[in-house]
């Protein structure tokens, strides 16, 4: 196992997968509400996992074929890298963030109604297949950071990739419900905002090589 690149696509996944979108704010509040988190949680790690696996194995064959094609989109992937981390960095610095509402505290003391399985599942996997910055992170940025790896390594890296997501959904799930009383509060929301811009930025910095 080649670790430097295990910890390579850890770092790199860790930094796009812990954001305030829909899919996370869909799992943190089913964890809340403790409706169906196994399901949701098993979706969208195996999910990660496909495309994941598909975006290294994918960018590997289209760097060989494609060498001038896959360095243009990873500049592309490298310059949304960084409007993203510049809007974390400005979501850190300015208030008004948005905070748990009072339904998901309400779901959480048990006042909601039992939710079917099937709506929720079709909901993770449309969250999930359906959202194009799923694709952009996977695919052209965790895929075209892990076919640069060396030959031997890019399963490695792969594999640090998700780690990463499967412990994030587990603990966003299962977590969920411990945090919530933290995340009320938008001074929470602008400490991870700041940490998750620093670390999107620096990542950016190092992958211009």
């Amino acid at each position: 196992m080649n670790w430097l690149s295990f910890s390579h696509g850890a770092a790199l996944c860790a930094s796009l997968i812990v954001t305030i979108g829909a899919q996370n704010a869909f799992v943190l509040r089913q964890g809340i509400m403790r409706s169906h988190v196994g399901k949701i949680v098993t979706l969208c790690a195996l999910s990660d996992f496909i495309l994941i696996g598909a975006g290294v194995g994918g960018a590997s064959v289209l760097v060989e074929r494609y060498p001038v094609f896959v360095h243009a989109m990873l500049y592309v992937g490298l310059a949304y890298l960084a409007w993203f981390g510049i809007n974390a960095l400005r979501r850190a610095v300015r208030p008004g963030h948005a905070v748990l509402d009072a339904n998901a505290s309400g779901a959480a003391q048990g006042t909601a109604p039992v939710q079917r399985a099937m709506p929720i599942i079709l909901m993770t996997l449309a969250f999930t297949w359906l959202n194009p910055h799923v694709y952009l992170d996977t695919f052209l940025l965790i895929g075209t950071a892990g076919a640069r790896e060396p030959d031997g390594a890019r399963v490695a890296f792969a594999l640090g990739a998700m780690a990463v997501s499967g412990v994030w959904f587990i603990g966003l799930g299962y977590g969920a419900r411990a945090l919530a009383p933290l995340f009320r509060r938008a001074t929470a929301w602008r400490v991870l905002d700041g940490a998750i811009g620093s670390m999107v930025l620096l990542l950016a910095v190092t992958q211009l090589r």
